[in-house]
């Protein structure tokens, strides 16, 4: 099977250009709205750890329990109207933030970004598992990589501009470019036909209401399937402990840009948090966008597995390497090169994943890993953010780096190479028994 390339899937088709589009808009609206909550909950409660570290929490652990009941949501459900509902309800949340003027009312922060990642996690799950039925086997590695790759490029640009707008406007714009973008996602969305989301036979099952299984029941079936399946609890243990790792990043950026460099060097904390998430986010994008070649690279040598572990290993060394760099641009440049090397292997490791998945249960089983993924990551943050009383945030980004590279290693003793072998058409094929 042939994989398209990045042109030719936006090209000829315009029900993924729509998703792609809707995400575009929303994701720079939440970086923006994510440099300005930052930056005010830093101002308000006078540079708290702690209250940063809430702040994450907040935005990280809601998705990752409501995830589950997500996920079997959108399997039971319209993909497009719970992505286009959950669109216009971040429209008016987005406002709330507004309202946060004092540290008596930073509560209204909190309860704001709680309820963006609840929502968040309906229109992740549904976006998630519709993509496959956009692009199609042949355009699934070019989705995955441009979903991925625009949503870290956006990153780096969201970043750089929201910390730019912030200092020059003000947060309160963020707040309104965040909402607005809402609203634009959710007509692109619309634009999508109902039947695209899905395939012929799981419209079939939901339209059989009579013989269909509980939404416990079905909720169930996927965690089972998550366990059980050797392909798709590697993929679980490998995000879990890479998120132990990981999660550290949010105050590492956060201590490190906002407070260490921006102090050593007299930067702005707002332009200085900016640049790290610039660089991981060009980075990540980059990545992405080199993954098609490395992966007809990977085809040929059936090499999938030794390059997941390895790149996965390598990634956490640099990463590690950025805590020992003495000014905010070096440190800039290894979490540039940590996060190009995670963005290759993310978008082929994912590709192998989405499609071992059938389309029935594949918002379960994706919403159940990512949420796992991120209940770690939610708990890691907060940990971090406590540690920042003990250790400095140089120190956290060594600890971290090390911690994140054992995901390679869990990778290296489940699988090998000859769980990836070509099917007879030259596409990846994956063995997840």
């Amino acid at each position: 099977m042939r994989s398209l390339t990045y042109t030719e899937l936006i090209r000829t088709n315009r029900n993924f250009r729509n998703l792609l589009g809707g995400q575009v808009v929303a994701e720079l609206g939440a970086w923006f709205n994510f440099i300005a909550v930052l930056g005010l909950i830093r101002t308000i409660s006078g540079a708290s750890a702690l209250a940063a570290g809430t702040f994450f929490i907040c935005r990280i652990l809601p998705f990752a329990f409501a995830s589950p009941f997500a996920g079997t949501f959108v399997d039971r459900f319209s993909r497009r109207t719970v992505m286009i509902a959950a669109d216009l309800a971040r429209v008016g949340i987005a406002l709330a933030f507004l309202l946060v003027t004092s540290p008596e009312n930073l509560w209204i922060a909190y309860a704001a970004t709680v309820m963006l990642s609840l929502f968040g996690a309906f229109f992740e799950g549904a976006k998630n598992a519709t993509t496959p039925n956009l692009t199609g086997k042949e355009g699934l590695l070019a989705g995955t990589a441009l979903i991925f790759s625009t949503r870290f490029l956006l990153m780096a640009i969201g970043s750089a501009l929201g910390g730019w707008a912030a200092s020059i406007f003000g947060y309160q714009a963020a707040f309104v470019i965040n909402a607005m973008s809402f609203l634009v996602s959710a007509y692109l969305i619309w634009m999508i036909p109902e039947e695209a989301t899905r395939d012929d036979e799981t419209a079939k099952r939901m339209s059989d209401k009579e013989n269909r299984s509980s939404f416990l029941t079905e909720m169930r079936e996927g965690i089972h399937y998550a366990f059980r399946n050797h392909f798709a609890l590697t993929i679980l243990m490998m995000n879990v402990i890479w998120a132990i790792g990981g999660g550290a990043v949010n105050i590492i950026f956060e201590r490190g840009g906002g407070v260490y460099f921006a102090g050593l060097e007299a930067r702005d904390p707002d332009r200085a948090v900016a640049m790290l998430w610039t660089a991981s986010g060009i980075g990540l994008a980059a990545g992405m966008l080199i993954a098609h070649r490395t992966s007809l690279y990977l085809d040929l040598r059936n090499r999938h597995s030794t390059f997941i572990w390895v790149t996965l290993v390598l990634h956490g060394i640099l990463f590690a390497i950025a805590g020992l760099m003495p000014t905010l641009l070096l440190f800039s440049v290894f979490v540039f090169l940590s996060r190009l090397l995670i963005g290759v292997e993310y978008a082929i490791q994912e590709t192998l994943f989405q499609r071992s998945l059938p389309d029935q249960i594949r918002g379960r089983i994706s919403t159940i890993d990512r949420g796992a993924e991120l209940t770690m990551f939610g708990i890691s943050s907060y940990v971090a953010a406590a540690m920042m009383y003990l250790i400095s945030p140089m120190t956290l980004t060594i600890i971290s780096g090390i911690i994140s590279a054992l995901a390679g290693i869990v990778w290296f003793l489940r699988h090998t190479d000859s769980d990836f072998k070509p099917d007879e058409q030259g596409a990846s094929g994956t063995n997840p028994a």
